[in-house]
């Protein structure tokens, strides 16, 4: 059987053992860009594991075999798999993998071009690295969490997003990439320690950018991007909510000129920090006097820098998210399409969800027979 993924990554092959949270995340982005991403799972579920069926819309596009590694037989079958791939994705905590005899050095052993890519969220080392944590609890620590959320609230990030997707998934497939680049140039393999509390870390460096210039401080409320009163979520007449994010001046001026706000002095003091806070209470008061429909009609498409906050069934059916065909629904389930978008090499459709060990069979012939 040879596999028909479409997209950039066709003849790429990645090994995958079966877990939770980013590691999966970052096999369905490969996958979605044609690679042939192989799972790993278990035989059988044990009671702590959480087991989304055809919900695992991380498993999409990919092919599943079912190994019991808890064998010696398991453990061999995952070897060979090994021997024929270009890159593993594991993501345990440190020392799983060897301990189940599928460490780095033995993998590495039996094909030295194997990028071994470890997703964790602490790392392979430091004092923290055997803790369990959350998405949460990486942001926390790296400072990414610092800027979240409204000023004078707790922080808090969208769930799994900052941390687990932007600081783990995207970071480990980057690093995958590079590595088989390293590989296919120089024949040597090697490990991507992919952390969650490095990756988050790294995207901060923008913000640290500012920081250095004084435009962010440690103060919560007062930096460019986290007080401002035009740069804030708003509830509206009906509960419902919008965003403003008019930064520059010039899109700053025509959001007062749509507003009607031209001419009121207080708001001629719009980059004051000490103003902020009055400023965001008129704010608040004014975008409550209408529904958020009402100000899609006078701000959206307009350079003021507004978009209405929406639940992801109200993204989907955005003309805008329409237009670019953004999301799909596949066998009953909303799910968004691959990203980003090739112009020689499309990536095409989501594919279908595996059954646990529904490819064994075939992917043990594809790839153990050369």
């Amino acid at each position: 059987m040879t596999w028909n993924g479409s997209g950039p990554l066709q003849g790429l092959r990645v090994l995958e053992i079966a877990g939770m949270g980013p590691a999966p995340i970052c096999g369905m982005l490969l996958a979605d860009m044609g690679a042939d991403v192989v799972v790993v799972d278990k035989k059988q579920m044990g009671r702590e594991d959480l087991d989304l069926g055809k919900h695992a819309i991380q498993n999409r596009g990919k092919r599943s075999i079912a190994v019991d590694l808890k064998t010696q037989e398991g453990v061999e079958t995952v070897l060979k798999l090994v021997e024929n791939c270009d890159a593993l994705i594991e993501g345990m905590r440190p020392g799983v993998m060897e301990r189940l005899g599928l460490g780095p050095d033995v993998c590495l052993a039996r094909n030295p071009k194997l990028v071994y890519g470890r997703m964790t969220g602490w790392g392979q080392h430091g004092p923290l690295s055997q803790a369990a944590g959350h998405d949460l609890n990486y942001v926390a620590l790296s400072g990414a969490l610092w800027w979240s959320g409204q000023p004078g609230e707790a922080p808090m990030s969208p769930p799994s997003l900052v941390g687990d997707i932007g600081g783990g998934s995207m970071y480990l497939a980057v690093g995958l990439l590079a590595g088989i680049m390293s590989a296919r140039a120089t024949g040597k393999g090697q490990v991507v320690d992919a952390a969650i509390v490095d990756g988050s870390a790294h995207m901060l460096n923008l913000i640290l950018s500012l920081k250095s210039t004084g435009q962010f401080v440690n103060e919560r409320g007062r930096s460019l991007l986290d007080g401002p009163h035009w740069y804030r979520t708003y509830r509206c007449a009906d509960g419902k909510f919008l965003s403003i994010a008019a930064v520059e001046p010039r899109f700053n001026k025509l959001l007062l000129e749509k507003l009607g706000l031209t001419d009121d002095p207080l708001h001629a003091a719009a980059y004051d920090p000490v103003r902020w806070p009055e400023l965001h209470e008129r704010f608040a008061v004014l975008f409550a006097t209408r529904t958020r429909d009402a100000w899609c009609a006078l701000l959206e498409g307009t350079d003021a820098c507004f978009a209405p906050v929406l639940n992801p069934d109200e993204a989907a059916a955005h003309p805008h998210m329409a237009a670019r065909g953004v999301y799909s629904t596949v066998d009953g389930i909303l799910q968004a399409n691959p990203a980003p978008r090739f112009s020689a090499t499309p990536t095409g459709r989501p594919r279908s969800i595996p059954q646990r060990g529904q490819h064994t069979e075939t992917v043990l012939q594809d790839w153990c027979r050369e």
